[in-house]
């Protein structure tokens, strides 16, 4: 059984409610059906209700399928904002927010931040910057985390890692050029999307030119200190390095150039990336060398599961990264 053979039937266990605040858009409407159809998800579809209603009749889809929120209907709006305003260290108060949702964007994450909803999707009609500032505002980033980043999962055909075939990687998609900081926000939010997503113990390598101080410069100065700042923040994690490539994910490597006790070289079932540069070009070459798979990316460090998709995605990508959302937010809660 492939990894989303596993992924899809977690969700098919255990439905979330996932909000579509693009909820008319066509693509986005069949994925949210078929996903819901065939039983993985709830989905609720946020927006004009009648607008709502009536493409999905036009495209024969049966209403039942989905829950309809009508942004309109002010009783329902009433009671998110009031369970909303008594959160704790919510950014925007009653007048503030109630004009924030007039967007659906933010009504769907209205919803999610009050546990009306498990995962808001979106990325077709909102751009990746609507997404992240709608999310920072109105879900929040969790404690200790200061970074929004992405991360993938790689399916990588005749590989033999400590996972089989399958290796998480980020940042390849939102962080250009992390600092110190940021780059150990990245780890420690990739070790507990992967935990949440797939029930993996993490072991998460910082991976640069570097091994152990083979190489020097301010590259590698970046990664030592983002180690250092991950280990205090989170040392029940195991994240480890500088360590090449090579020397997280090979145990013969690591063997070589790793002469210490470690318990990610050469089986790290995460790489954290330097910079965007290296991963996006490293991404790019698991794909066409690799012929892998690669499935993402996402969103993490929200307190919540946040989706952005690739607008140019097809229905079947779409849908697959649906259920990975939910998936994820199952295993959150």
């Amino acid at each position: 059984m492939g990894v989303l053979d596993e992924i899809y039937k977690k969700a098919k266990a255990n439905p979330r409610k996932v909000a579509f605040p693009e909820a008319t858009n066509e693509k986005m409407m069949q994925a949210a059906y078929e996903t819901g159809k065939e039983g993985y998800i709830i989905p609720v579809l946020v927006g004009n209700g009648s607008e709502i209603r009536e493409a999905a009749r036009e495209r024969g889809y049966e209403e039942s399928v989905f829950e309809i929120v009508d942004i309109s209907e002010e009783g329902y709006k009433n009671k998110l904002i009031e369970k909303y305003v008594a959160l704790p260290q919510t950014i925007l108060k009653e007048k503030a927010l109630n004009r924030r949702m007039q967007n659906p964007l933010y009504y769907a994450m209205v919803m999610q931040a009050v546990e009306e909803a498990d995962v808001t999707f979106a990325g077709i009609d909102n751009t990746t910057g609507d997404v992240l500032l709608a999310g920072q505002m109105i879900i929040g980033l969790k404690e200790g985390i200061s970074t929004v980043s992405s991360i993938g999962l790689c399916d990588i055909p005749g590989f033999e890692g400590s996972e089989g075939t399958l290796l998480a990687v980020g940042d390849s998609a939102v962080c250009t050029n992390p600092d110190a900081k940021q780059l150990a926000d990245i780890a420690i939010s990739a070790c507990d999307t992967v935990k949440a997503l797939l029930d993996w113990e993490p072991r998460c390598a910082m991976v640069c030119y570097s091994t152990l101080g083979s190489g020097q410069g301010e590259l590698i100065d970046k990664v030592v200190q983002a180690l250092e700042i991950a280990k205090e923040q989170r040392p029940d994690l195991a994240i480890d390095g500088e360590f090449q490539f090579d020397a997280a994910i090979s145990p013969a490597v690591a063997k070589k150039k790793v002469k210490r006790e470690s318990k990610v070289a050469g089986r790290a079932n995460i790489v954290i990336w330097p910079d965007l540069n290296v991963g996006n070009v490293g991404v790019k070459l698991i794909q066409q060398f690799g012929h892998a798979d690669a499935y993402g990316p996402m969103l993490q460090g929200f307190n919540k599961v946040v989706c952005d998709c690739s607008r140019g995605a097809p229905v079947s990508e779409i849908k697959g990264n649906i259920v990975i959302s939910a998936v994820r937010a199952a295993g959150r809660s």
